[in-house]
């Protein structure tokens, strides 16, 4: 397997992305992934190599602006900055490496940003996943940011992140924890853009998830506009792709083939 990054420029500023190519994509639409809040490109750990593995697939990451080893965001995150990011960070992407059919694959709020390019693109998405995705704002999500914001108030949990964000970590801490407990965000959902997913949707969520019940996942395959599948894994958290690594690479591979 082939691996190589890059840096793709954008109004901005650069992003960074590293692509899996695999032996076997034979032309099938590549697997675009999405990363999570306080995520980046080498927080996916070896799961992306074994995804494009598992599915034949060439399998592409990206770094968020602001986020990992892509330039510094330029101020604060926009309300709609979910949806945002499918018209601009991942639009930057796909014209970068030539991509024309696609698969959105999202993790935490990186899910609602797939979702969002599966809405904003139906003519290319082929299929979307979703990992640990909310489609609303539960108190269960509050608690856990608010937990949250009492765990990274200790320097030490705060160091955890900076070999990833580097001189962005406190962005990053502040990006995802003001967002989610501005009061203005409260009645934030996804719902809108479900509606016009048209592809079909793999949705994946742990029964023990910190930020979200499975209701959420529940919402997600009632009010997308395609087919839609769901995995609920018992016993695990808000971190499929890590904690069941098996257990998700079977589901997406068996679901992409389907």
């Amino acid at each position: 397997m082939e691996i190589d990054d890059t840096r793709i420029q954008t109004s901005r500023g650069k992003l960074y992305a590293k692509r899996w190519l695999s032996d076997e994509a034979d032309g099938r639409a590549p697997m675009v992934l999405l990363h999570q809040s306080l995520g980046c490109v080498e927080l996916w750990g070896n799961f992306p190599r074994k995804l494009a593995q598992a599915t034949g697939r060439t399998v592409i990451a990206y770094d968020r602006l602001g986020f990992g080893q892509s330039d510094p965001h330029p101020g604060e995150l926009e309300l709609d900055f979910i949806q945002e990011e499918a018209r601009e960070g991942f639009a930057a992407v796909r014209e970068h490496f030539g991509i024309g059919h696609f698969i959105a694959y999202g993790h935490s709020v990186g899910a609602g940003m797939a979702a969002a390019c599966a809405a904003t693109y139906p003519d290319s998405c082929d299929v979307l996943v979703t990992e640990a995705a909310q489609a609303t704002i539960e108190q269960k999500t509050i608690d856990g940011v608010l937990e949250a914001r009492e765990m990274y108030a200790e320097e030490e949990n705060v160091e955890r992140l900076r070999p990833y964000h580097g001189e962005k970590t406190e962005w990053v801490l502040h990006a995802w924890i003001d967002t989610w407990l501005a009061d203005e965000f409260r009645d934030w959902n996804l719902y809108d853009v479900l509606a016009r997913v048209e592809c079909p949707t793999l949705v994946i969520h742990g029964d023990e998830d910190e930020y979200g019940s499975p209701g959420q996942a529940a919402s997600i395959a009632q009010r997308v506009a395609g087919p839609a599948k769901t995995l609920m894994l018992d016993g695990c958290g808000h971190i499929p792709h890590r904690e069941r690594t098996d257990d998700v690479l079977s589901a997406a591979a068996e679901f992409l083939d389907s």
